[in-house]
């Protein structure tokens, strides 16, 4: 028995090339650009350095009442039995915030009435310090 050989079979894969280039070139063209995210240029919100500075009020004024009650510039903060005063906090760091972008050094004169315990005085500091605030004086009922 003699072999009969048959014609091996050849996909010619130019004409399905050439396609895929035609259409890729299609939809690149016919595609928009959009400007990715990163692209856009925006400014945020932020504090800005003064080429002058801005008359703010020298120092700040903290009295401590007899129950322990503390008032910043007569504004009663926190209530009498907070440790942390948070609210105090907060406004002594943007006050050092506001210092800071001015030029100017933030001070802090403490006046504690003659009855205070010492440990809200502490407390008082311990915000002053936790605000980075340095210059902390204090006054007595005399200098009042």
């Amino acid at each position: 028995m003699k072999k009969v050989s048959q014609p091996t079979l050849k996909v010619d894969m130019t004409p399905m090339i050439d396609c895929v280039f035609l259409l890729l070139i299609f939809f690149m063209v016919s595609s928009t650009m959009h400007r990715q995210e990163a692209d856009i240029s925006f400014a945020l919100p932020g504090t800005a350095d003064q080429s002058e500075p801005v008359q703010i009020p020298d120092e700040q004024i903290i009295e401590i009442m007899d129950d322990g009650t503390v008032l910043l510039n007569d504004l009663k903060y926190d209530s009498p039995n907070s440790r942390d005063m948070p609210e105090l906090l907060d406004t002594l760091i943007r006050f050092k915030a506001t210092a800071d972008a001015n030029k100017v050094e933030a001070m802090i004169t403490i006046a504690p009435s003659s009855k205070t315990r010492h440990q809200r005085v502490v407390d008082v500091l311990n915000a002053c310090a936790a605000a980075k605030i340095q210059n902390v004086t204090f006054a007595t009922e005399d200098d009042a």
